[in-house]
């Protein structure tokens, strides 16, 4: 039986792709701060694990991953999603604490989670494993107002990419998935507020957040030979691409 880590899995897509994995005959660890919503996605699964953490918090983060080892033996995924939006504003108007909680959840806790997975399969027998980042389309284009989300997300690619490249001759792979408009409690928020400030504009194209952990469980499934580092997935009519 395989086994993956899933951080951020309390909600939305980190929810949606433990659930997948789940139903695929995988051990999983869910990983979020809220023990009882984690507890309410696993749905009393004999394969779940619960780990209630911060992914800001490196001796939390490790503890968790060294109990996950514990339980189920080793760990052949990461799914590092854990994220955060933040305020939406003119550049001006962000208040630099908002900046640095975003930059401590989306690039800290990414690292830090990314670090324990590293460390855990560089050391099994054996060793390798696989790490999807959770990117997003904002790490291609921002969305208005985003500052810290998007200078996140960019960031994120680099951390993929670097560790694509030392995991080489440890069997770790690692890509990027960036996910456009799953419909998820965050993607509602920001579709009100873009309503309220703009009640002409047409609603925001979406689609099911279960697109989102198919393909994330393309990229977990593909052998040890081959990796997908970088994949967009989105709503079939969200203007990524175009000019004006």
């Amino acid at each position: 039986m395989k086994a993956a880590i899933v951080t951020g899995a309390s909600s939305g897509i980190g929810a949606a792709v433990a659930r997948r994995l789940l139903a695929e005959g995988w051990t999983v660890g869910l990983l979020a701060r809220r023990e009882d919503r984690l507890r309410e996605v696993a749905g009393g699964h004999p394969a779940a694990v619960i780990l209630p953490a911060d992914v800001t918090d490196a001796g939390t983060v490790d503890e968790s991953f060294a109990r996950f080892e514990a339980e189920a033996g080793r760990l052949d995924l990461l799914f590092n999603n854990a994220g955060l939006f933040g305020t939406a504003g003119p550049l001006d108007e962000l208040s630099v604490e908002m900046w640095r909680a975003v930059v401590e959840v989306n690039l800290t806790g990414m690292f830090l989670c990314a670090r324990a997975a590293f460390g855990q399969m560089r050391r099994q027998d054996p060793q390798g494993g696989r790490i999807v980042m959770n990117g997003s389309v904002s790490a291609q284009a921002p969305r208005p107002g985003a500052a810290a989300y998007t200078a996140t997300k960019h960031a994120v690619t680099g951390l993929t990419k670097q560790i694509a490249l030392d995991g080489r001759e440890f069997g770790i792979a690692c890509g990027q998935i960036d996910i456009g408009n799953a419909r998820t409690d965050l993607l509602d928020d920001l579709a009100r507020r873009q309503a309220d400030a703009d009640p002409e504009a047409p609603p925001l194209p979406t689609m099911d957040v279960e697109d989102a952990a198919r393909a994330v469980l393309h990229m977990a499934s593909l052998p040890p030979g081959a990796n997908v580092l970088q994949m967009t997935v989105m709503a079939t009519n969200m203007p990524l691409v175009g000019r004006g």
